[in-house]
């Protein structure tokens, strides 16, 4: 990102890869984006995403799932494999479940369904690129929680002697509960805390990686740790 701000997270024009098969869609978002103050590349195709990542090292992508030649799914899940950890905002048609949980899996960082307003993906956008210039926690810290070890500068879990294999987001919300052991957090406090929220957005996405992390913790007949408080929140509690 090139140009100077007071807020790290503000530095723009940050640049955005929109990468979408409908001709139509990408020249809308490249255009809003562009006008909302982003520098804006476009792919039609996951190859051709994966060759301009490599080209233009932008600093977030916008990828819809549903795509010929190389599929949403297919794209992050080649980038997490190199460890390339760039923002991935994943669109999907409103039926797609599946094709967004996929790429939820696969490392992809939040998502958003068509149709949606400019304002929104905007907003999403500048939350993720505001996690991503977060200050590096202090190597050699790690957290003790049950029989879960959390190596935070190195993004590893441990159960027991078990290593559990968590996308860069399961991590950051395993950590976010375990640095609040006991206490209930709202969903809102989630979205801040993990994904860099500071506006109200009608989302599920802080459910769906609970969903997530409890299946991976869970593996084996693990007894759950983090349990839902109805109408409230999450909590990591594992003596409960």
């Amino acid at each position: 990102m090139s140009a100077s701000s007071d807020d790290p997270a503000q530095l723009l024009p940050a640049h955005v890869l929109v990468v979408d098969d409908d001709e139509d869609v990408l020249t809308s978002l490249e255009r809003g984006l562009r006008l909302s103050g982003f520098t804006a590349s476009t792919a039609r195709d996951g190859r051709e995403a994966l060759r301009k990542v490599t080209e233009l090292r932008p600093d977030v992508m916008v990828l819809d799932m549903n795509m010929p030649v190389l599929d949403g799914t297919g794209v992050v899940t080649a980038l997490r494999a190199v460890d390339n950890d760039i923002p991935v905002c994943v669109l999907s048609a409103r039926t797609s479940v599946d094709d967004r949980i996929a790429g939820l899996e696969a490392g992809a960082d939040d998502y958003l369904v068509k149709p949606f307003v400019l304002a929104e993906l905007v907003a999403r956008l500048r939350a993720m690129l505001r996690r991503r210039t977060a200050p590096p926690e202090p190597a050699g810290e790690s957290l003790t929680v049950g029989d879960l070890t959390i190596d935070v500068a190195g993004h590893r879990v441990w159960q027991g002697d078990r290593e559990i294999g968590l996308t860069k987001r399961e991590f950051e919300l395993l950590d976010a509960l375990a640095r609040n052991v006991g206490i209930v957090l709202g969903r809102e406090r989630l979205l801040e805390l993990v994904w860099g929220y500071d506006f109200v957005a009608d989302t599920n996405v802080v459910d769906v990686f609970v969903g997530y992390l409890r299946r991976k913790l869970e593996a084996g007949g693990t007894p759950r740790i983090i349990h839902t408080v109805r109408g409230v929140g999450f909590v990591l509690r594992p003596d409960a």
